[in-house]
C-alpha cells in the first residue's frame, strides 16, 4: 500500500515555493495529485473537467488541419493531453514558467498524463508565457513572429485573481491585442477561469476579438458533494 501522503517535488521560484504532492483521499478512495504555490492550491487531479474542456472547446472552434497550438501553463498536463487527442494537432508547445513542473512530466510522476513529454508533437518550453505574449519575438525565438492556430491559457485563477501581479497587464486591451498578433486569422484564444463569467472582461475581449463567449463548465465536486463550475472564455481572431 502506498503512503497516505508524499511530496514528489519541490522547487523555489520567484513567485514562491512550488510543490507536487500525492495524497490518498479516503472520500474518493484514490490517490490525488496536487500542485501548490506557497499556500495556494493551483490544481488538483480531483478537478480536471474544465481543464480538459479548455482544450476541447478551444479546438472545436478552431478551423483547419495540421494545427499548431500553444498551451499556456503545464500544470498536471490535462489540457495538453486533451489537446493531443485532436488528430489535427501537428505541434503543441507548452509554455511553462517553472522548470520544476517540466521536470515532473519528464520523469512521468503523474500517472494520468505519463508519456506527455515523450510525444513527438510536444515541446515543453520553460519560459514566461506573459512576457512572450506581449513581446516582439513571440513564443518561438527561432521564428520571431510565428503564428499559431490556437492559444489555450490556464495559469492564473482568473483575469482578476492573478498569481503574480505583473500578469494583470496581459488581461487589458493592450495585452490581448499583443497576443492576437501571434494568432493566425480565424485562430482561437481560450482561457480558463475559476470565477463566474465576467462581463467587464468579456467587453475587453470584444474590443480585440470576434465571436466572444463565456462558457460555464459544471462538474461534480466530491469535497462538497455538490456541483461546482469554472468558466472558459472563447474568442476568435478576425
Amino acid at each position: 500500500m502506498s503512503a497516505r501522503f508524499e511530496e514528489l517535488g519541490w522547487r523555489l521560484t520567484p513567485m514562491g515555493e512550488i510543490s507536487l504532492r500525492r495524497r490518498f483521499d479516503p472520500g474518493v478512495r484514490a490517490d490525488v495529485y496536487e500542485v501548490k504555490l506557497g499556500d495556494e492550491y493551483l490544481m488538483s487531479s480531483l478537478f480536471t473537467v474544465a481543464e480538459e474542456e479548455l482544450a476541447r472547446l478551444g479546438l472545436a472552434r478552431t478551423p483547419g488541419e495540421k494545427l499548431d497550438v500553444i498551451v499556456g501553463g503545464l500544470g498536471l498536463g490535462y489540457t495538453a493531453r486533451t489537446a493531443l487527442a485532436d488528430p489535427r494537432v501537428r505541434t503543441l508547445s507548452v509554455i511553462e514558467y517553472s522548470d520544476a513542473v517540466i521536470d515532473w512530466h519528464e520523469r512521468d510522476l503523474l500517472p494520468d498524463t505519463a508519456g506527455l513529454a515523450g510525444d513527438q508533437r510536444v515541446a515543453l518550453v520553460c519560459a514566461d508565457f506573459f512576457a512572450a505574449a506581449v513581446g516582439a519575438v513571440g513564443f518561438d525565438p527561432a521564428l520571431p513572429g510565428r503564428t499559431y492556430d490556437a492559444v489555450l491559457l490556464d495559469i492564473d485563477h482568473s483575469p482578476r485573481h492573478v498569481l503574480h501581479q505583473p500578469h494583470a497587464a496581459f488581461y487589458t486591451r493592450a495585452g490581448l491585442q499583443a497576443l492576437s498578433a501571434y494568432l493566425a486569422p480565424g485562430g482561437t484564444f481560450a482561457l480558463w477561469s475559476d470565477d463566474p463569467p465576467d462581463d467587464e472582461f468579456c467587453a475587453i475581449l470584444d474590443t480585440v476579438f470576434a465571436d466572444i463567449e463565456a462558457r460555464q463548465v459544471f462538474f461534480d465536486n466530491p469535497l462538497t458533494r455538490g456541483r461546482s463550475s469554472n468558466t472558459i472564455y472563447l474568442a476568435t481572431r478576425n
